[in-house]
């Protein structure tokens, strides 16, 4: 493709791109002529990390041109799942992350279908908040939430490729009992921690903690089950 081309796909500037080159974080084009030059596909998907790194982890070029050298080196699947990490686990997201107003605005922002977000509504899934007017509001995580699940259907794991979204609705009873149930343990001897500045500011780090604790024991759990279903696979 065309450098004009490239900057569609990535929505990054000529002169930025042409500074990634400069500095190394990308490789010199193939010249088509002698004033031209053609890009393949995975100078799109460096490109997006590049931005990615730069734009919400603000790190240095020697940094980020460790990064993307070490991209290349990964397997499309790595790859893939590298690209995901970057749009869902930025610092910037934490600062400005914003509400949505409206279901019309969160199917635009998301992508998801509406019937699917009837379903999940319906499931408890995603929860928006309904106000006196009677319009819904989504919070972040409800937006991220949305997010994942077109990404789940585009790579091949929606109800056309023989998955039950409803799933979904089951994992998410057994964490919200989870919640609720540690909580009321905790908190019914401890109800004055509640008023506790201090105390409110540390609950907040401990359960972005927990988070991070399902999701590094799910992964987890995937690799050992895998792994236990191709030694039963190669008796």
């Amino acid at each position: 493709m065309k450098i004009r081309e490239l900057v569609k796909r990535t929505g990054v500037p000529k002169e930025t791109i042409h500074f990634y080159i400069r500095e190394g974080l990308l490789r010199k084009p193939r010249k088509s002529s002698v004033n031209s030059a053609e890009y393949n596909e995975s100078y799109v998907d460096q490109i997006q990390l590049i931005k990615n790194l730069r734009d919400n982890f603000y790190l240095p070029i020697p940094q980020t041109k460790k990064i993307v050298k070490d991209f290349r080196k990964q397997s499309p699947s790595d790859q893939a799942i590298s690209q995901f990490y970057s749009r869902f686990f930025r610092p910037a997201d934490r600062l400005f992350a914003m509400e949505i107003e409206g279901r019309d605005a969160f199917l635009q922002e998301t992508g998801l279908g509406k019937k699917w977000l009837a379903k999940a509504e319906e499931w408890g899934v995603i929860t928006p908040e309904v106000l006196e007017d009677g319009e819904v509001v989504y919070a972040p995580d409800d937006v991220a939430i949305g997010k994942l699940m077109v990404d789940m259907d585009q790579l091949g794991f929606g109800p056309k490729d023989g998955h039950d979204p409803e799933d979904l609705r089951y994992i998410a009873e057994f964490v919200r009992k989870h919640v609720v149930d540690s909580f009321k343990k905790y908190y019914q001897n401890n109800l004055e921690k509640l008023t506790s500045k201090e105390y409110v500011e540390k609950a907040s780090q401990f359960h972005e903690l927990i988070s991070l604790f399902f999701y590094h024991l799910y992964r987890k759990f995937v690799r050992e089950v895998t792994k236990r279903l191709l030694e039963y696979r190669e008796k």
